[in-house]
């Protein structure tokens, strides 16, 4: 007869693991905490394993943060790192594909979920290292999406690899993209000025780009007025 599984066991099983995150999540918080609005819930689309919003939710209080991803297995990780990190400002994973017309956090009993909660409405939208590793359709949904949930002001943080001015911003991204693209021809490295135009296209207007390790860029965008 086999034994009981233990909470712990449980937690670690459900668990997934991307180490880059290990490495790249003290540089994100430090411009996290410059740009996002002091107070209001914060998005995170493709949350992924949920290791960042585990450590990003109690270091970014008051604000609250919603983790989310399409993917059954990843939400049932993200909820797992969440038990881990014990923080009341940490919510319960949503299933929202970015691609999609609408999104289920823009519907009235979302918000009366998170008033429920006792967290406000969304205040900015964070993207971290999806775009090159999803289709160009995928970037258009997220930015057509915070155009449509972000209030006058709201930011949109996107992080990852970008080609600045039609060029890779070094060697090892050049290698990079060429593997992404023999995986999936609909991924890869994409460009900053694509990106920057779609987004003004959307209402979106570029506020700064900080340079961050690995040759990885954070991307700020506000919704305009």
């Amino acid at each position: 007869m086999s034994e009981a599984v233990s909470d712990a066991d449980r937690l670690s099983l459900a668990r997934q693991y991307a180490p880059a995150t290990e490495r790249n999540r003290e540089p994100i918080l430090a411009v996290l905490a410059q740009v996002l609005p002091p107070t209001g819930t914060i998005l995170e689309t493709a949350s992924g394993t949920g290791q960042h919003a585990a450590y990003f939710a109690p270091r970014l209080m008051p604000r609250y943060w919603l983790p989310s991803d399409p993917q059954p297995l990843l939400r049932a990780s993200i909820q797992a790192w969440a038990e881990t990190a014990a923080s009341d400002r940490l919510l319960s994973p949503v299933a929202l594909d970015v691609s999609a017309p609408r999104w289920p956090v823009e519907a009235a009993s979302f918000q009366d979920r998170l008033t429920a909660q006792g967290a406000p409405a969304i205040a900015a939208i964070v993207n971290i290292n999806m775009i090159h590793i999803s289709p160009w359709q995928a970037c258009l949904g997220l930015l057509a999406g915070a155009s449509r949930i972000l209030p006058a002001a709201g930011v949109l943080y996107l992080y990852g690899p970008y080609q600045r001015q039609g060029r890779h911003t070094a060697p090892s991204n050049a290698a990079f993209d060429k593997q992404l693209r023999s995986q999936n021809p609909a991924w890869g490295v994409r460009s900053l000025e694509a990106v920057t135009a779609a987004a003004e296209a959307q209402q979106l207007q570029l506020q700064t780009v900080v340079e961050m390790p690995a040759n990885n860029l954070s991307v700020v965008f506000a919704k305009k007025s």
